[in-house]
């Protein structure tokens, strides 16, 4: 399995693209509902299938729960092409979600428009935003990755979290990239920044 990075194309401060996406049911959130009263949002782009996000995936379930009670949101999108990787359909969305006891909206990007938005490149691949919804990170989980040694902690995305909620400005840089597989575009949407 090759590993694609995050390509950083959000700058700090910059607003978190607008969006309005269905879950695995059809039901439709935007990320403005889905994000009232809460002092920090993280986005994170993931899919059912890949192995860089099932080993994530508990440590993603704690990490919300840990975070709820200090007015904390996650959100995870899914933006793969699920005509040519049936594993991400919407259905199977709420399977995974259900297994790793996810909480928190996993939302639909069939478009994929929310990806370009984004810049997002690879799955997992983690923004945060602070309370007026600017970019206060964006980077890994932390550095443990499939099949190498060390304890899934998260202290790259705590980290960053706890320091917006301490200060409410961004984490200094430089970020370390989250790494993972590449989304799954469809024809004619891979952007330009591979």
């Amino acid at each position: 399995m090759s590993e694609v990075l995050s390509t950083f194309q959000l700058r700090p401060g910059q607003e978190a693209p607008a969006f309005t996406l269905p879950d695995g049911k059809g039901q439709s959130h935007t990320l403005a509902e889905i994000c009232e009263g809460k002092r920090v949002t993280v986005i994170a782009f993931v899919c059912n299938h890949c192995p860089f996000v099932i080993h994530l995936a508990e440590a993603m379930a704690s990490f919300a729960k840990d975070y709820a009670a200090r007015d904390v949101q996650v959100i995870a999108i899914n933006s793969n092409d699920v005509e040519n990787y049936p594993a991400d359909s919407p259905q199977k969305m709420v399977d995974f979600a259900r297994q790793y006891h996810w909480d928190f909206p996993y939302l639909y990007d069939e478009s994929q428009q929310v990806a370009l938005d984004y810049s997002a490149a690879c799955t997992p691949d983690f923004y945060v935003f602070d309370d007026k919804q600017g970019l206060a990170y964006a980077g890994q989980f932390d550095a443990t990755r499939p099949g190498k040694a060390g304890e899934i902690s998260g202290n790259d995305l705590r980290k960053a979290v706890d320091h917006v909620l301490q200060t409410g400005e961004a984490l200094a840089q430089p970020w370390q990239p989250s790494s993972g597989c590449n989304i799954k575009w469809k024809a004619g949407n891979a952007p330009g920044y591979f």
